[in-house]
């Protein structure tokens, strides 16, 4: 049975983004599902991150950008003039390819969203610390080392009080441009076993390069070209019996 309006927490219909008269996407299709993890795979330059960055209006920061078409958020057009983009940013999160941490402390890291949109309290502070904290299973290596500065740690876990910084506001949506790319093995391996924690309670779209990862961590999977969606499916179709000649040459290393 397709899935309803309501079963999908982000819709795009027909997007084309231009870079002054240099189109990047074109009549990009594509919804995103509740609780699921959605790959964006692809070449370089093919599209996937320009497109992840329509999605909470990251793009609004670069000059002489077009953006033309529907994205709906949780049924709420997000191109509308009207929206308020630090909480679109709030209700959809994004963690980069290299970490970027503050240069505060742990502790004010991730308190830094929610004191911006108003909270004072300590105690709700501490309290969505530790959560956020522990949502990112950060919590138990850096406890005793709150008020130390951020910049200590080490890549990985830089990366996931990235992620526990996203989850102190509680969005709804959290985007994901490679952020393993800079990761050793095993912080990948901490990384990738998180989403599929954090799934449960959000929705995550990701960049990947890397095929494996892809294959590992999505529930769908869809694969860009020169600005083109070219394939949308299940990940397990898109990896094993892609209904596209480009998607298969891609896979099995024919180009990209």
């Amino acid at each position: 049975m397709p899935a309803t309006a309501t079963e999908y927490v982000i819709e795009t219909k027909d997007v084309d983004l231009f870079y002054g008269q240099k189109q990047a996407l074109n009549k990009i299709t594509l919804n995103f599902k509740k609780n699921r993890v959605t790959a964006l795979i692809g070449p370089s330059g093919c599209g996937k991150s320009t497109f992840l960055r329509t999605l909470n209006r990251m793009n609004d920061l670069i000059p002489n950008v077009t953006i033309k078409g529907e994205i709906n958020v949780a049924d709420e057009n997000i191109q509308s003039s009207k929206i308020d983009t630090v909480n679109l940013r709030k209700k959809v999160g994004m963690v980069f390819q290299q970490p970027n941490p503050f240069p505060f402390s742990i502790y004010d890291n991730v308190a830094y969203g929610p004191r911006t949109h108003g909270v004072k309290s300590k105690k709700q502070l501490d309290e969505i610390v530790e959560r956020s904290l522990r949502q990112a299973a950060l919590w138990d290596e850096v406890h005793d080392r709150l008020h130390k500065s951020a910049l200590g740690m080490s890549g990985g876990q830089q990366q996931r009080l990235c992620i526990a910084r996203v989850l102190a506001v509680q969005p709804e949506v959290i985007l994901m441009d490679e952020p393993t790319s800079a990761l050793d093995p095993i912080s990948t391996a901490k990384m990738e076993n998180l989403i599929l924690e954090l799934k449960k309670d959000y929705t995550i779209v990701i960049v990947t390069h890397n095929m494996q990862q892809a294959s590992r961590i999505s529930d769908e999977t869809a694969f860009f070209l020169n600005g083109e969606i070219i394939e949308f499916a299940d990940t397990t179709t898109i990896f094993t019996n892609p209904g596209q000649q480009k998607t298969q040459d891609y896979i099995s290393g024919r180009f990209g």
